[in-house]
């Protein structure tokens, strides 16, 4: 049985480095997930894959490059969250604990807005529930909303509970938020910071000018009154 679980990664030999195949197959060994079904992102800074489960649900592999990403970008991010401080700049160091802040901040997260339900994570991978259905929901970049004021209103109101748990997401863009059945979910919360980061109001504000950026292309406006209602409430 392990010889066959370890058979399904070796089409991903040239692909990931072994330690990566090792990380994956003690997942998979863990029942977090059976197997890889494909890619959903290749980015700069990590791959995206669809998984199945033995149950035949679908979930999200994410599995963050340990040899091309930028970690001294990573470093640069984490070393001012109070949660992770005296974190020494080594490569694999940077990146395990950008994988373990994304899996904690999805767990605060969700407690107040819609996100991936965080599963597992290991060294340099994070496995977490799919949005959708059989295929992962659009991103809203992909997928505007019908009802666009209602989806800004609940994009501004889901930025007010995560400064509520204590959280900027400080990447949030269309790219960043799915659209799934009307409803904006929110993901990649590697960069995720605390609210007493000293670049928090910072992030906020990148964060808010990304939306009033997107949604005005589509002549819906986020106003600046509620910009200065949040960041009064970040202050706060």
């Amino acid at each position: 049985m392990v010889r066959k679980t370890r058979e399904k990664f070796k089409i991903y030999k040239n692909v990931f480095d072994e330690f990566t195949l090792n990380t994956l197959f003690k997942l998979s060994s863990q029942e977090h997930f059976d197997e890889l079904i494909g890619p959903v992102m290749i980015g700069k800074e990590s791959n995206v894959f669809l998984a199945s489960t033995k149950d035949e649900e679908k979930v999200i592999v994410k599995i963050y490059r340990l040899h091309s990403c930028n970690f001294n970008q990573m470093y640069s991010y984490i070393r001012t969250d109070p949660r992770f401080e005296n974190l020494k700049n080594q490569r694999r160091l940077v990146i395990f604990k950008w994988v373990q802040r994304e899996y904690r901040n999805l767990l605060s997260a969700r407690e107040k807005i819609s996100v991936p339900k965080p599963i597992a994570f290991s060294n340099n991978v994070l496995v977490m529930e799919s949005i959708g259905e059989d295929i992962p929901a659009p991103q809203l970049k992909n997928e505007f909303p019908k009802d666009s004021e209602k989806f800004l209103k609940q994009i501004v109101d889901a930025v007010g509970n995560m400064i509520e748990v204590g959280l900027v997401h400080a990447d949030l863009s269309e790219y960043n938020i799915l659209n799934h059945r009307e409803k904006p979910y929110f993901i990649d919360f590697s960069q995720a910071t605390s609210i007493k980061d000293q670049n928090a109001m910072e992030y906020l504000v990148r964060d808010l000018k990304n939306i009033k950026r997107f949604f005005r292309k589509y002549d819906v406006e986020l106003d600046d009154k509620t910009i200065e209602q949040l960041k009064k409430k970040l202050l706060n």
